[in-house]
């Protein structure tokens, strides 16, 4: 298209009388740059465009490396998720465990306490029967004692250990009825 414009301006010159238009110089401007379109061609649109291609596979290899990472993100981002999901999960069973546990030991230590409770009341009991068994009995022997000592008086006479404890029975018998 430069070419045109020189050619037009050259013409206008031509008919202003200035400059003379030589064909053969036109022509062997046109080869020249035929040619040097040619050699750029040859040499330095090779080299640019391998320059270029150089740019787009690096530009491409730094978009396939953001991929890359992007899905490596992607999945670590994924995969701490699922870990704290996890955690979680693993803290509510936890939880649940160390009260189901708690539950359990007071219970264990209500029952506990509650055996022991009716177990000391049972041991009181026995202690309670047995101190009225030898209040019983003393008071059976001392009233025993003094019924011989009364009988003693009364027969005045010496009894035998056998009368005295059948003096004993007697006389009980009679004071339980």
């Amino acid at each position: 298209m430069g070419s045109f414009v020189l050619l037009s301006e050259a013409a206008q010159i031509e008919e202003a009388g200035l400059v003379s238009i030589d064909t053969w110089t036109i022509i062997a401007m046109i080869c020249n740059l035929f040619i040097q379109m040619l050699l750029i061609k040859k040499f330095l649109f090779k080299r640019v465009r391998d320059v270029l291609d150089k740019r787009r596979e690096l530009a491409e290899e730094e978009l396939r490396k953001a991929r890359v990472s992007r899905d490596e993100a992607e999945k670590l981002r994924t995969e701490y998720e699922s870990n704290m999901e996890q955690a979680r999960e693993k803290a509510t069973q936890i939880i649940d465990l160390a009260q189901k546990n708690a539950t359990a030991r007071s219970d264990e230590i209500i029952r506990e306490a509650s055996q022991e409770a009716v177990a000391m009341k049972a041991r009181a009991e026995a202690d309670i029967a047995l101190e009225r068994r030898k209040a019983v009995n003393e008071v059976k022997n001392e009233i025993g004692s003094m019924a011989m000592e009364i009988a003693g008086k009364v027969i005045e006479r010496e009894v035998s250990e056998q009368d005295h404890a059948k003096l004993i029975d007697e006389f009980i018998e009679q004071v339980g009825t």
